[in-house]
């Protein structure tokens, strides 16, 4: 639903090249379409073949001439392409996953769980410095929970982004709902990233622990007991989710919506929340159930992972906007940066 809507504003592919070379090819199934690295718009239309994949598309291939335009990342719109094409297996993208900044509940030290609370001044605090770290690596796509902290910690770490793109939600609640959020510029539509927003990515829901003081319930419930509802894998609170049941709908979700994505060789961002982090995590370091649950994230913390065959490396967490710590220590982050360093020079 919400793909839907991106599919029908995103209606252009993007494309800029990554070396000195005036020409680029790129290689799309059986066919290659080939243009000129010289700023001007190219149409390119396929006839109603069966053995194509692509039946109409538009590149607009775009070269930064300021320090105050966007760089323009690969974002491969499928309004007009069908998705069973072969894909070039050596893509790399990243994915960079954030715990929401601090909570208004989190500084109270309450159980928050699915309430849905705005962050603290620490939290926007965090968030920035969040954008600040990652503010150098490619973001074409970004995901977070239906909950505003999460979304708040996105919105917030893209300001500091140096492709000066502006993140949108994509709104497909009703009909209505998205006729009135269209765009209908494709200059404002290359100059934004997508925001969709999924309840699976929610923080896990807390039941009958919701809104109570974390120190309180302990006293009434024991020390152990509340140990076992906060950290065990499969025993949840009253009324509430167990970590195995977050991590089964976050885990679906990433795997159906999110995967694919990075598959296609698109950067994608994820702010949600630590439960459903954890279980993302799980899944992208194949860890047991126990060394999940010792797994800690801190709130604001960005965390980046290459997807490359099929693969997750994890990379750490950027160290600082102005440092060059592993993550920038792959050829195709290391070239991004560069480019970004040239814009402003």
């Amino acid at each position: 639903m919400a793909a839907g809507a991106l599919h029908r504003s995103m209606r252009t592919i993007h494309l800029h090249g990554g070396s000195n070379d005036s020409a680029s090819t790129k290689e799309f199934g059986n066919s290659s379409l080939k243009f000129i690295s010289k700023g001007f718009p190219v149409d390119v239309k396929f006839l109603n073949d069966k053995s194509r994949s692509f039946r109409h598309c538009k590149m607009h291939v775009i070269r930064a001439i300021s320090s105050h335009a966007s760089v323009v990342d690969p974002i491969l719109s499928t309004a007009h392409v069908t998705t069973n094409f072969n894909q070039n297996t050596s893509i790399e993208s990243s994915l960079i996953l954030i715990r929401h900044g601090e909570s208004m509940w989190n500084e109270k030290n309450l159980f928050t769980g699915s309430v849905d609370v705005p962050l603290t001044k620490r939290g926007i605090e965090e968030a920035i410095k969040a954008g600040e770290r990652i503010n150098s690596i490619p973001v074409n796509m970004i995901y977070t929970s239906a909950l505003i902290r999460a979304q708040m910690t996105a919105m917030l770490a893209m300001t500091q982004h140096r492709q000066k793109k502006i993140p949108i939600i994509m709104h497909d609640e009703s009909i209505q709902a998205k006729e009135w959020s269209q765009i209908f510029s494709e200059e404002t539509i290359q100059q934004s990233i997508p925001v969709i927003t999924a309840w699976q990515l929610n923080e896990r829901m807390y039941g009958k622990l919701q809104g109570l003081n974390k120190e309180e319930t302990v006293v009434k419930y024991g020390k152990e007991k509340v140990h076992e509802w906060r950290r065990s894998f499969d025993s949840p609170p009253p009324n509430g989710e167990s970590l195995e049941m977050c991590s089964q709908r976050a885990v679906a979700y990433f795997k159906e919506n999110i995967e694919p994505q990075l598959h296609n060789g698109r950067n994608i961002m994820v702010a949600a929340h630590g439960n459903s982090l954890r279980s993302i995590i799980m899944y992208l370091e194949k860890l047991t159930s126990q060394e999940v649950t010792n797994l800690e994230l801190s709130t604001g913390v960005p965390l980046l992972y290459i997807y490359k065959h099929g693969e997750f490396l994890k990379r750490g967490s950027p160290v600082g906007p102005k440092e060059y710590g592993v993550y920038a220590y792959t050829r195709n982050l290391a070239l991004y940066r560069q480019k970004l360093d040239e814009m402003v020079q």
